[in-house]
């Protein structure tokens, strides 16, 4: 009897791993057989997976959930991969109504996809921010035609909402917070970034070009009315991260990047920068890669309305410590923050354009001088560009 009653208490413990393996069998294998034109749709439920859902080399297929309080994927038990959700060498995939949560590395990631939705997608660490969470929630790169809209990025250790190395791009109507960054636009082409609520990450939105990357220069972006207020979290990216390197506090950060507007947002109570535009100079990082461009340039900052507490700048980081030990703003923190470092080659033609924007103040902080030549003149940025076109997107991304 003893023997019995141990064997069955064994059965018991180990009945909700056999299930979970099983629903994780079941949900792989619908990715693998999807067809072009297939449509998987996840019951509701919490379903626990311990490893990555893949799918690879498919056309045409729809991953529907039954909502994104409904249908919830967790990876908090996951030994093997990184990803929760992992989508390669794709065309025309739509993921809507669900969440990603606790995953070790990226929450849904998708690579060399041309025609992406995500869609009333939730991306969370419910633990709240940490260092060892994954990096990314919603991660394209490498793709096209990417639509993300009515979704949700939370506790991120990199960015909530990233897109890298990708063109033709539209990011509306969603949400990001306590991330290190909310959104990122990265070495990407033509993307529009607007009508998101970005709140309580330590960077709100960045737009940012990095060297040593396959995809060598980004631009043609356009941020325009969004919120993006009290971004001052502390800093928990893991060591030696190029976010990890963002002051807490900032609003808007453009660092290398071309071809940029940013307008009509809403930047408040962002206690270090509502708008910084900086070189990649400014990181102090070597530069290895000789294609590599790393100062801004045709940059439009316009009708945007400004706000921030009047205290002190955060002075955590590299790049924030400036701010305290260097710039000594005390409470007068300006809300655009330009470097002031020219490209050698081509100083005629910065084009660093600052206009019309509401309760702003602003500093070149002449940082390719050791800080002594500090402006708060915006005369020299009184400019005009020709005006972006709006980005777009095709085929199945449309909605």
């Amino acid at each position: 009897m003893k023997k019995y009653l141990l064997f069955v208490t064994a059965l018991i413990i180990a009945w909700p791993t056999m299930a979970q393996r099983d629903v994780q069998r079941d949900f792989q294998r619908k990715l693998i057989d999807a067809s072009d034109e297939s449509v998987i749709e996840l019951p509701a439920g919490t379903w626990f997976f311990d490893g990555t859902l893949w799918l690879d080399g498919k056309s045409r297929v729809t991953i529907r959930g039954a909502g994104e309080d409904k249908t919830i994927l967790d990876f908090g038990q996951q030994v093997s991969g990184g990803e929760g959700l992992k989508i390669t060498d794709a065309r025309n995939i739509v993921i809507e109504n669900l969440t990603v949560q606790n995953t070790k590395g990226d929450a849904i990631k998708a690579q060399m996809v041309d025609g992406l939705v995500l869609r009333h997608v939730s991306t969370i660490w419910t633990r709240g921010p940490h260092k060892t969470n994954g990096g990314y929630g919603l991660y394209p790169v490498q793709c096209k035609n990417v639509l993300i809209e009515h979704c949700t990025a939370s506790g991120a250790s990199d960015a909530g909402i990233y897109v890298g190395q990708s063109r033709h791009i539209i990011v509306r109507n969603n949400k990001a917070f306590r991330n290190v960054a909310g959104i990122e636009i990265e070495n990407s082409l033509y993307a529009d970034v607007y009508d998101n609520d970005v709140y309580d990450n330590t960077g709100g939105v960045l737009v940012f070009d990095l060297p040593d990357l396959t995809e060598k220069r980004g631009g043609f972006v356009r941020v325009f009315n969004n919120t993006i207020r009290e971004n001052n979290h502390k800093n928990f990216a893991p060591p030696g991260n190029i976010v990890g390197q963002v002051p807490p506090g900032t609003g808007v950060m453009i660092l290398a990047a071309k071809n940029v507007e940013v307008f009509d947002n809403r930047i408040v109570g962002n206690i270090t920068a509502g708008a910084a535009i900086i070189s990649y100079h400014m990181t102090e990082n070597p530069v290895r890669d000789t294609s590599y461009h790393a100062y801004p340039g045709d940059i439009l900052i316009a009708n945007n309305h400004f706000e921030r507490p009047r205290v002190r700048a955060t002075g955590k980081g590299r790049m924030g410590k400036m701010y305290r030990f260097k710039l000594r703003f005390g409470r007068d923190v300006p809300h655009i923050v330009y470097d002031g470092i020219e490209d050698p080659h081509n100083r005629d033609r910065r084009n660093i354009c600052i206009v019309e924007n509401t309760n702003a103040t602003f500093a070149d902080i002449d940082a390719e001088n050791g800080f002594k030549n500090i402006s708060r003149d915006l005369k020299p940025h009184d400019c005009a560009l020709e005006r972006l076109a709006p980005a777009s997107v095709s085929s199945v991304v449309q909605p």
